[in-house]
């Protein structure tokens, strides 16, 4: 058992509601640790736009790995991916939690639609589902595959994003308990939380429960907490943040044609150093080369 996946399996069955923040590159990924939450959503959504392709597995599973393990080395908390639908059949699952543990990734979610994925508020209630047989099947090849007992895998239903309804949901949500899911992602596209709640009061505690409020951010994080839910997710607010503050600096400092306007008004680059860990290098230089002389690793 490694440290990062025995830290988000007691994160997930905390007697309090825990939260996760969207990370979708290794700075972000400091930048959420620094920030004091214990675990990072691996957002598929945000990954992808940083590579500036569309939430349709357009990257290749491959490529998400790569930015994952930058990810892991640059952060000391533990990881859930936004695994898509596993990037395929229960094979494709196979393969990828074993890469996933090789690199300290503690969890990954996976989502009963069909592979080629397209995000879930793009035209959410055309989008088909996989079949129940097929996605718990999916589930017990990755708990079959973990080496870590304590890897976890998160099972996100679908059904209230298509508009198949609570028992729909519920229906999917218990077989994917059942067929070893240590936890259920249910996930809504309503502007309120009466869809989440109602499956809370139905699903009475039977597994952790993972809700993703982007569309429903006004509900106090109490109302979900006295619900029972174990994890809130903010998904996708730092990439959104940072598309902003990148359009407001691009549109000024072209309008302007000068960097005073902004130079105060965003980081430093010392503070980019400082997230890089250059100050550890330089006392490395000190230790291991001959004198001390940095002008080796330049």
């Amino acid at each position: 058992m490694s440290k990062k996946t025995t830290q988000f399996k007691t994160l997930l069955n905390s007697d309090q509601t825990e939260f996760l923040m969207e990370a979708h590159d290794g700075i972000s990924a400091r930048i959420v640790e620094e920030a004091g939450f214990k675990g990072i959503w691996g957002s598929g959504l945000c990954i992808s736009a940083a590579m500036g392709v569309r939430d349709n597995n357009e990257a290749s599973w491959t490529q998400v790995l790569d930015v994952l393990e930058f990810m892991s080395d640059a952060s000391g908390i533990p990881i859930l991916l936004d695994a898509d639908t596993g990037y395929g059949n229960f094979n494709n699952v196979r393969r990828l939690v074993r890469k996933l543990e090789q690199r300290g990734v503690a969890a990954m979610c996976i989502e009963d639609k069909l592979f080629p994925k397209t995000n879930s508020f793009i035209k959410g209630e055309q989008q088909p589902l996989a079949d129940v047989d097929e996605f718990c099947g999916k589930i017990k090849a990755a708990k079959d595959t973990q080496h870590d007992a304590d890897f976890c895998v998160v099972a996100r239903v679908e059904a209230l994003i298509t508009g198949q309804g609570l028992a729909e949901a519920l229906r999917r949500a218990t077989a994917y308990r059942r067929a070893g899911a240590d936890a259920i992602l249910i996930h809504s596209k309503k502007s309120s939380p009466d869809e989440i709640l109602a499956f809370m009061k139905e699903w009475r505690g039977n597994s952790p429960v993972v809700i993703v409020p982007t569309t429903y951010y006004t509900t106090p994080t109490s109302v979900f907490s006295e619900a029972g839910v174990s994890v809130i997710i903010w998904a996708n607010h730092l990439m959104r943040a940072s598309i902003t503050a990148m359009q407001q600096a691009a549109t000024l400092i072209n309008r302007e044609r000068s960097l005073e306007p902004v130079e105060h008004e965003i980081a430093t680059v010392k503070e980019i150093f400082r997230l890089q860990n250059a100050g550890e290098l330089d006392e490395a230089e000190t230790r291991y080369l001959p004198g001390g002389n940095t002008a080796q690793g330049s």
